[in-house]
């Protein structure tokens, strides 16, 4: 019996070695789709309103969950959580062990009285007489609250286009993915701030952006300038509106364009519903 198997072992390696050593064929799968990204470490160069932009996180709440406060300052290497934490789930309740509960002393129960209830009902000599209905109140509907005034804090905006350019590709586009407008131009064109602000951001640290600029104009409003030839601001400047921050460009792109967005709270919104019409 031995001797067969080892005759058997044989041949199939002298078979292999004649058809030349071909091993049978192994495909590549593709990894399975990844999670969630839960952290950033911070690079050299990146500031918390840029980190946030790459995330559609509001700076805010990406500064609170990282207990980072005014004026925002992070270092490289650090890192920062991007998403809240869940709680722990609850550890589930020990099963009750019957044995222990089958032996335990039942609690003592007082006896009810075995006495006969013998009071006799109480009798009203002077009952009441009942009283007449009282008619129905009219109520009046309360006036609608008004509108409450915007505060001092809240004023709106002025905005105005960064480019003289044609817009040539719109907010969402064919894929619903565009999170800004393409305006046309040529090389070395101005790139206007569209509103007065401070710059969070002058960099080429954003994929897909190039060479960006990235303006805080209020807690809740952030404007971008990407794929410039050149920066003419630098973080920490403050603008205003209609200055002068940068050239037009195609810094990451395949053509010569400014790329513009507007963000509120962290959300991209189309930049036409603020800008004035042409």
């Amino acid at each position: 019996m031995k001797l067969r198997l080892f005759n058997i072992l044989i041949t199939v390696l002298l078979t292999a070695c004649a058809t030349g050593g071909h091993y049978a064929p192994v495909s590549e799968r593709a990894q399975p789709p990844g999670q969630k990204i839960q952290h950033h470490i911070v690079a050299p160069g990146e500031s918390l309103y840029a980190i946030a932009w790459r995330y559609g996180i509001d700076f805010r709440t990406l500064a609170s969950r990282n207990l980072i406060s005014s004026p925002y300052t992070i270092y490289p290497g650090q890192k920062l959580s991007l998403w809240r934490q869940l709680p722990p789930k609850p550890l589930p309740q020990l099963a009750v062990n019957r044995k222990n509960s089958a032996t335990a002393k039942p609690s003592p129960v007082r006896p009810k009285s075995s006495k006969p209830n013998t009071a006799k009902p109480s009798q009203n000599k002077n009952p009441t007489k009942p009283t007449a209905k009282s008619p129905r109140s009219k109520t009046k509907t309360p006036a609608p609250l008004a509108k409450p005034k915007p505060s001092s804090k809240a004023r709106a905006i002025r905005w105005a286009w960064p480019a003289k350019g044609r817009v040539f590709a719109g907010f969402g586009g064919k894929n619903g993915l565009h999170k800004g407008i393409d305006i046309g131009g040529k090389l070395g064109e101005p790139v206007l701030a569209a509103a007065a602000g401070r710059v969070v951001y002058a960099g080429n640290g954003l994929r897909g952006y190039g060479l960006l600029l990235i303006v805080k104009h209020s807690e809740q409003y952030l404007s971008a300038y990407a794929h410039n030839n050149k920066l003419r601001v630098k973080a920490g400047d403050q603008v205003k509106g209609g200055q002068r921050i940068a050239d037009i460009g195609s810094s990451g792109a395949d053509r010569i364009k400014l790329h513009f967005e507007i963000r509120k709270n962290g959300k991209s919104v189309n930049p036409l519903w603020y800008l004035p019409k042409r």
